[in-house]
């Protein structure tokens, strides 16, 4: 749609010469004066309710130093401390609007000594954090109440990656395959942590109705007291399309004596079933089987035998044979 700038430039003046007429009139005067009596009222009232107490939150920075080289933070420190206070509003506006907190600075030195996993009351930095808000302000509640540090000085090791979740293809096509880039990543944590992690499971994927290759960026689930590196992975799933093919199987004997043989009416049978289309050449009659023991047909009172597909590729579906019996003799061999 065309900018109207001729009808702006129109209806300019207009406007202009409205508003010049207005501020010209008794009426305008009268408008003005209550405008200034409303925002008299308002100020003395704002004045009012500011002068009650009031609870409200504020958040000040969390830093840590002196973290040494060897050393990976395998938990992720909050960059900031929540904290409930209570005060007049007045005091309260200007943490909301007008003063700035300096931050919590925690010394890595001053708790290295306790181990690879250390917690830290929130209420042992209250003195810090008081020092920094007036006298009149309550400090209700500190969030977090405790503080985690998990470390690990250089101990890691590499964890393959597992995928987490459902990926279906839409109907007439089938997941042909995958593929993780990385397939493994860098797990760092405490040694007793390390020695139970096995697996980097990805977030929980939910995918649907894929006909084509998909690219997706998953996330490494996280495990408590481990950093992972790389923290997501890309993985590409391959969609292919299902074609319908059939092969004409031999039916064999198995475990027959050496002295008896099988025959069967008809020889062969068919085995229809789905493939995707990149693999429809690759696969032929070689690649399955159809078996007969001679146990079963032992243990067997009618002169048919049922059909069974004893080997197939595991990229088919829905495989289907027929005849699904057949007819069969048992022969003796004369040497």
């Amino acid at each position: 749609m065309k900018f109207p700038i001729k009808k702006i430039q129109e209806l300019y003046p207009l406007v202009k010469d409205t508003v010049r007429n207005f501020l010209k009139s008794p009426q305008s005067r009268e408008f003005l004066l209550f405008l200034f009596f409303v925002v008299i009222a308002l100020t003395f009232w704002t004045l009012h309710t500011l002068n009650d107490n009031y609870e409200t939150e504020v958040s000040i920075p969390l830093k840590m130093k002196n973290i040494p080289e060897n050393v990976v933070m395998t938990n992720e420190i909050p960059s900031h401390l929540n904290l409930r206070i209570e005060d007049r509003g007045t005091v309260l506006v200007n943490y909301l609007f007008g003063q700035g907190f300096v931050p919590l600075t925690l010394d890595f030195n001053d708790y290295q000594q306790k181990g690879n996993h250390i917690r830290i009351l929130s209420s042992n930095l209250e003195k810090k954090i008081l020092s920094q808000l007036s006298t009149s302000t309550k400090l209700k509640e500190i969030t977090p109440d405790t503080l985690e540090l998990i470390y690990t000085e250089g101990i890691w090791k590499k964890i393959p990656v597992q995928i987490q979740g459902d990926v279906t293809a839409e109907k007439q096509y089938y997941i042909a395959g995958k593929s993780i880039t990385p397939d493994s990543v860098t797990a760092y944590a405490p040694q007793h942590i390390l020695d139970t992690i096995k697996v980097a499971y990805t977030e929980k994927l939910r995918l649907t109705s894929v006909i084509d290759t998909i690219h997706h960026t998953a996330q490494i689930k996280a495990i408590k007291g481990v950093k992972f590196i790389p923290s997501q992975v890309n993985i590409d799933f391959y969609a292919d399309i299902l074609t319908e093919k059939t092969v004409s199987v031999p039916i064999r004997g198995v475990n027959f004596p050496s002295n008896k043989t099988l025959k069967t009416f008809p020889t062969k049978a068919n085995i229809t079933f789905q493939v995707g289309r990149h693999q429809f050449k690759q696969i032929n009659a070689e690649d399955f089987a159809i078996e007969i023991s001679y146990n079963e047909l032992e243990e067997l009172k009618s002169d048919r035998i049922p059909l069974r597909i004893t080997r197939k590729p595991a990229v088919i579906n829905h495989a289907r044979i027929t005849p699904k019996d057949v007819e069969y003799l048992i022969e003796d061999i004369n040497f």
